[in-house]
């Protein structure tokens, strides 16, 4: 069996694909969203979130840290290692390790115990991230897996990654969830921190190949929703052979206050949270190149 390294397991999931799901969040990513609302999914490893707030001073969390890294209501994020032995003795639970490694039957053991409820609803598994596609054989066996017990699957992600790789997870894929930062090179990279040269090449084929996909478009105020960049979004896709249909995703901040757990700088706390209602005309000119538009 693979083994993989996961961060959250989310049972009766309704927004990762259809019917009642179970969403397995994989660790790891190679992008930088400008606005991840998961920064704790960015390194492929376990780590510490802090809570200062529940710390209660007794210091055992320092008495135990094998690298120096414990101190008290902080910690020295060069130094930890992420073993966790002072949440293990945190009295306040002013620590949480974040990640843990599985392996594939051991998820599949875990989601299949709702299966009855992916038959009455149409529904199923759901790899996110993080990014999937990081973990290529540990997703791939998951999906696999799935599949031979009639559970639906759905693979949530950015697809950066060679044709080879991507070709191989989606072959024990039922339905892609495929996100689209930007369209626009230059700009995926000052958004994402990475080109986005892959992930279109990826789309392509996949659409060549006939693979059930929906294209899922998160809506950063000031950053992704310019003129310029919604054309070129509108104009790339209506190119694309497959019937599939764009959903629309509203700004959230909901995950900034992670940030300070894990000691970053949350770098778009200025931007409000943005209402469904606000992407009505981004869905109407998105419309206007013959694409479905749905919010979501």
């Amino acid at each position: 069996m693979e083994k993989g390294i996961i961060f959250d397991i989310k049972s009766f999931s309704i927004h990762d694909g259809p019917g009642i799901r179970t969403t397995v969040f994989l660790k790891g990513c190679p992008l930088r969203c400008l606005w991840c609302s998961n920064p704790e999914s960015q390194k492929a490893r376990p780590e510490l979130m802090m809570y200062p707030e529940r710390c209660v001073g007794c210091g055992k969390c320092v008495e135990v840290c094998p690298t120096g890294a414990a101190r008290a209501t902080q910690t020295i994020r060069e130094k930890c290692k992420g073993c966790g032995k002072c949440v293990e003795v945190c009295e306040g639970e002013a620590r949480k390790l974040i990640g843990k490694w599985a392996t594939s039957e051991e998820i599949v053991e875990e989601v299949a115990k709702d299966k009855i409820f992916y038959d009455e609803s149409g529904g199923g598994v759901t790899l996110s991230g993080g990014e999937v596609v990081m973990q290529p054989k540990f997703a791939t066996e998951i999906f696999k897996m799935c599949q031979e017990q009639g559970i639906h699957t759905v693979l949530d992600t950015t697809g950066y990654c060679k044709w080879e790789t991507f070709s191989e997870i989606i072959r024990y894929v039922d339905l892609v969830y495929f996100d689209n930062k930007c369209i626009i090179p230059e700009q995926h990279v000052e958004l994402t921190g990475v080109d986005n040269g892959m992930i279109l090449t990826n789309l392509k084929k996949m659409d060549e190949m006939g693979k059930r996909f929906s294209v899922r478009i998160p809506i950063i105020p000031g950053y992704n929703d310019s003129e310029k960049i919604l054309q070129a979004t509108g104009e790339y896709l209506r190119e694309l052979k497959s019937n599939f249909i764009v959903f629309l995703l509203p700004f959230h901040a909901y995950g900034a206050s992670k940030y300070e757990k894990l000691n970053l700088a949350y770098k778009l706390g200025k931007i409000k949270n943005m209402e469904k209602e606000k992407l009505l005309p981004i869905k109407n000119k998105l419309e206007e190149y013959g694409l479905e538009v749905q919010l979501q």
